[in-house]
């Protein structure tokens, strides 16, 4: 981040204006600032911007950490118009919707909006339902007046009463966005709301208050009152709140996604200084940093372990469930878990440049991208509203002039009712609010999006690629064989489980539930050494047993005379580790990741969904 020289106001070095002077790149939150540093604006001259020195001896140029994925101001954009960007929450001055932040996420808007939006839609749909059983009442044929005691001038009064909260308390923020329209001569969905639903309480309100101002024309025949039209506003501006609502809502589940995925980093870090360890914030981590990272914790920012080994839960990011054996000179991803072992690591990326912060902001743009149906509902958007606006005076003069008796009357209605009906609310919403659910729900699932246009065009994809290991099988390995060499099977088994039962390795762990199930009693081991990416060793009973890859042995002195057996367990996707006591092979040991029960017919669904599925794995 730096500081723009002019205004003071911080931005963004990636995204902001910049220029070079004396040598040096300053950037500008605007191109007036920029002009006006180098003293091609209004002011004017050589000297029109600041002395460069003079600027850095006030300190009003400062270089800055990059911000992490939960630091710094929150920006506002527009979904369907990603030109409209401001610090604050508000409406789109082009279209009239709820700007969406830029992270996706911004913890507490989102409920103050909603709380506010779901208020004025129960008043406005409580209120607005007794209107409408007032107005309808006498076409329903119920006697409602008579109950009540009214009059049919008391009637109008008491819709009157309650129609006006909900137009002018619960329609509020339409009329604002209705009146900026107009302001700003981009009409929209809003235009066509305020207007006709302001038309008809207004016309209404003249009625009840002032009718002598009303003209005979629109006096209804057999009844001698003006009719109003409190209902037709009051349930049009509940319905359009309802869709607000559904709306927020809709918003707040998706930002709720992107929440979870950057809750994946944890919220500190534990710096190595001068061989002294301190809790510091995330966001005060900087790169070259050293950080402890102790067994169970998440990894902070992605860097490089520079002492100790472990192995590390990096599912969130490729999906496998099995852990990763990691030691020095080796990558680790910031989001991921460590398991077993404590390790120090070097920081090489933090903040917005992480894997994590990245995949964050790639759902994030995802949810803000347009489809390409979207451009054509914006188009049809350009010329819509207005020809709607036209249409509808051309509605009210036809009624004026030609229309039956009351003539004003049904002419004022019907234009109003083009208004409200012709609301484009499906091109202004449903498309954006569309991909935006559709890329927050996918988020959920573990299912990242690239781009609006990818969800639009999935429905036409053949094929199908899956990983295997936790997709199409249980992603919990199982002892499935054991080979004897000159032992018991039991026996090997025993001494094969008593020096795994050190390690935290899955492959382990399978072979000590498998020696438990068989009832076997596990002794204890003395000695233990574990050896990344090779096997483990220890003392039991008195012999020195080994277990691991055949490298592993060999490099022991251990001849491994049994690879065929091994090979044919491995053609059929098991994987074999060699076990040794006393310096002789004794046996092998086979595990293997069970199929899970559901896999078969979620594969023979897709087959009836006409898709090719392949399956790409590493695995032997």
């Amino acid at each position: 981040m730096a500081v723009d020289p002019v205004c003071g106001m911080t931005v963004d070095e990636r995204t902001a204006i910049s220029a070079e002077r004396d040598g040096q790149t300053y950037y500008f939150c605007c191109d007036h600032c920029r002009r006006k540093f180098l003293g091609e604006g209004p002011a004017g001259g050589a000297s029109g911007g600041p002395d460069v020195h003079e600027l850095h001896a006030l300190g009003h140029v400062e270089r800055r950490r990059p911000p992490s994925s939960r630091g710094g101001p929150t920006v506002y954009i527009c979904p369907m118009h990603p030109e409209v960007r401001q610090d604050h929450p508000g409406s789109c001055p082009i279209c009239g919707m709820d700007l969406e932040p830029e992270s996706g996420a911004a913890d507490g808007e989102d409920d103050a909006d909603l709380a506010r939006m779901t208020l004025r839609l129960w008043v406005a749909a409580a209120l607005g339902a007794l209107v409408l059983v007032l107005a309808m009442a006498p076409m329903w044929h119920i006697p409602l007046n008579r109950w009540l005691g009214l009059s049919a001038a008391g009637n109008h009064w008491l819709q009157f009463a309650l129609a006006t909260p909900v137009v002018l308390w619960g329609g509020w923020p339409f009329f604002v966005r209705g009146w900026q329209s107009l302001v700003r001569r981009r009409l929209n969905m809003f235009t066509l709301i305020a207007i006709g639903t302001g038309t008809a309480w207004l016309y209404s309100a003249v009625a009840v208050v002032a009718p002598e101002s009303i003209p005979q024309s629109f006096i209804e025949p057999g009844t001698g009152h003006v009719p109003v039209y409190f209902e037709a506003a009051a349930v049009i501006v509940a319905l359009v709140l309802l869709g607000q609502v559904l709306e927020l809502r809709a918003r707040k589940r998706t930002g709720g996604a992107i929440r979870e995925l950057m809750s994946l980093a944890p919220p500190t870090a534990r710096i190595v200084r001068d061989g002294r360890e301190a809790e510091i914030p995330l966001e005060d981590v900087a790169e070259g940093d050293v950080l402890r990272v102790r067994p169970g914790e998440r990894v902070p920012v992605d860097g490089e372990i520079v002492e100790g080994s472990s192995t590390l839960d990096e599912s969130m990011l490729s999906g496998e469930p099995l852990p990763v054996e990691k030691g020095p000179g080796d990558a680790v991803v910031g989001g991921t878990t460590n398991q077993s072992g404590s390790f120090q690591m070097r920081a090489d990326r933090v903040g917005r440049e992480t894997v994590l912060s990245r995949i964050v902001a790639m759902v994030a743009e995802a949810q803000r991208s347009r489809a390409p149906i979207q451009r054509v509902a914006d188009t049809v958007s350009a010329w819509f509203v207005p020809a709607v606006v036209a249409v509808a005076i051309a509605t009210f003069a036809g009624w004026s002039l030609w229309g039956p008796e009351p003539r004003l009357a049904y002419a004022l209605v019907n234009a109003v009712a083009v208004l409200i009906i012709a609301c484009p609310c499906a091109l202004g919403l449903a498309t954006p609010m569309s991909i935006m659910v559709g890329v927050g729900r996918g988020a959920r699932e573990g299912i990242l999006i690239k781009d609006a246009e990818t969800l639009e065009v999935l429905e036409r994809i053949d094929t199908l690629a899956v990983d295997k290991t936790g997709t199409l099988t249980e992603g919990r390995p199982r002892l499935t064989d054991v080979v004897r060499i000159g032992t018991s099977e039991d026996e090997l088994l025993r001494l094969a489980a008593a020096v795994e039962r050190g390690s935290e390795h899955p492959l382990a762990q399978a072979i000590v539930q498998g020696a438990e199930e068989r009832g076997i009693e596990i002794p204890r081991v003395e000695g233990f050494h574990s050896t990344t990416g090779g096997g483990v060793e220890g003392t039991v009973d008195g012999r020195r047993v080994l277990l691991g890859n055949a490298a592993f042995l060999h490099k022991a002195g251990v001849e491994t005379d049994a690879a065929t057996a091994a090979e044919d367990l491995q053609a059929q996707g098991r994987t074999v580790m060699f076990v040794a006591a006393d310096g002789r092979l004794a046996g092998l040991l086979a595990v293997s990741d069970p199929i899970k029960e559901t896999t078969p017919a979620a594969i023979q669904s897709l087959h009836d969904m006409g898709l090719k599925v392949i399956m790409l794995t590493g695995d032997q």
